[in-house]
């Protein structure tokens, strides 16, 4: 059968499989059963594709698994084999597969094998330097690299900056607290003599990640004191996000009080989570309370550890990391409380989203230590979820404080009638 197959690569020229080592250990979990393991897995990147992780034969568990009579076609590919996945007594069909004799296109397939994405969980693993291993789920967004690399917008102009795309990615909506961070960066290079105080950010419409944006910054009043700027983000001509930004030049302290940490387990007794693939970033969860199941029911409140691997020099840029992981929560924790409602029906059943922020920043902090992030959603209703959060240093400082105004409600339309998928949905 495989000789009967007829490429497609001479109709479609255009069409690109690119196929590198990873950079980074991959693992594949059923539950707490290993499944595959090894350093030697490749990165195929595939035209209209969520990028894929093989693994090679000899770093598969072979004892869980039982060949399927399930075969495929890709004409891009070849002839693919399946196999069962058995674990206790629980199967899954055609949970994996290979191709035996690829084309010549992508010979370096031979002897690799891939992985259904959604039943099992695939990781990559990185070593940082203090010696921990921190996992991050695959496909991945990108690093902590590139984030830093969107958020340092560059200066056209006076007034005038622009953000970079990203690029093809498995969800091509960029998330609020990343605008919010280019908004902080764009000022700080406008008042290069005053630093943050606070920035506010009202998301009019999605911007995407396949197209740059363009931030203008208008100097609404410059004092010696206290300046402030209003921001606004632009994507195809069209208004993504506007801000308002307070700078001022600093001063000593006259009075001084603050509100004291939560009691929380540290980073140690959290679990790891690395639902959102950005090697470079660890995240640990108290309790696993970002849980996207609908079943579980909790106080809607979310305790989060982060830490990044790498801590930018300049001030702007470690105030623009704190701020954009700031919008990752509120919306999980309104949840919480309500049975059948769970972040996986975000963007399918439910349409969610970060309509504002306000975020204060307060103490100094290094985004390279444990920052505790304590997310509280107080009020949920008429298709609205509103919270607020702090930020502390692990020892217990202030260093930022927030409020969070989202979207949670059914959608009014089906999506793939208005040419929306879970990519793009809202």
């Amino acid at each position: 059968m495989e000789s009967q197959i007829e490429p497609a690569w001479p109709a479609f020229p255009d069409y690109r499989i690119d196929i590198v080592p990873s950079r980074y250990r991959g693992q594949v979990w059923l539950g707490d059963v290993l499944l595959a393991d090894s350093d030697r897995c490749l990165v195929v990147t595939e035209t209209d594709h969520v990028d894929r992780l093989y693994f090679p034969d000899d770093s598969v568990r072979w004892q869980h698994f039982a060949p399927s009579r399930t075969t495929s076609v890709c004409p891009f590919k070849g002839l693919a084999s399946y196999w069962d996945c058995t674990v206790g007594e629980s199967t899954d069909r055609d949970l994996v597969w290979t191709y035996r004799h690829p084309m010549a296109e992508v010979a370096p397939l031979a002897g690799h094998v891939c992985f259904q994405y959604g039943i099992p969980r695939t990781s990559v693993l990185e070593t940082w330097p203090d010696g921990s291993t921190v996992a991050s789920d695959f496909p991945l967004w990108g690093d902590s690299a590139e984030l830093l690399r969107l958020i340092d917008v560059e200066q056209l102009s006076p007034g005038r900056f622009v953000g970079p795309a990203h690029g093809p990615t498995r969800r091509n909506v960029v998330e609020g607290g990343q605008l919010l961070a280019e908004a902080i960066v764009a000022t700080s290079k406008s008042l290069t003599d005053q630093r943050i105080t606070s920035a506010s950010m009202i998301f009019t419409k999605a911007a995407s990640f396949d197209a740059p944006v363009e931030l203008s910054v208008e100097v609404l009043r410059r004092g010696s004191t206290f300046s402030t700027t209003e921001v606004r983000v632009v994507q195809h001509d069209s208004l993504r996000a506007v801000g308002l930004l307070l700078a001022d030049t600093g001063a000593s302290d006259s009075i001084r009080d603050v509100a004291p940490m939560p009691e929380v387990p540290g980073p140690e007794e959290a679990v790891p989570f690395g639902g959102f693939g950005m090697p470079g970033r660890e995240i640990r969860v108290v309790d696993a309370a970002y849980d996207p199941e609908p079943d579980r029911v909790a106080p809607p409140v979310i305790d989060v550890w982060t830490r990044f691997r790498d801590s930018p020099h300049r001030p702007d840029l470690q105030s623009a990391l704190l701020a954009q992981s700031a919008t990752h929560w509120t919306i999980a924790a309104g949840m919480l409380p309500h049975r059948g409602y769970g972040e996986a029906h975000a963007h399918s059943t439910l349409s969610t989203g970060i309509m504002k922020i306000s975020i204060a920043f307060h103490d100094d902090a290094d985004v390279g230590d444990w920052l505790l992030y304590r997310n509280h959603a107080f009020w949920s209703g008429r298709g609205l979820v509103q919270g607020d959060g702090r930020v502390y240093t692990r020892d217990g400082r202030l260093a930022a404080s927030y409020t969070v105004q989202a979207m949670v409600r059914g959608f009014n339309k089906d999506p793939a009638s208005m040419g929306h998928d879970g990519r793009t949905a809202m």
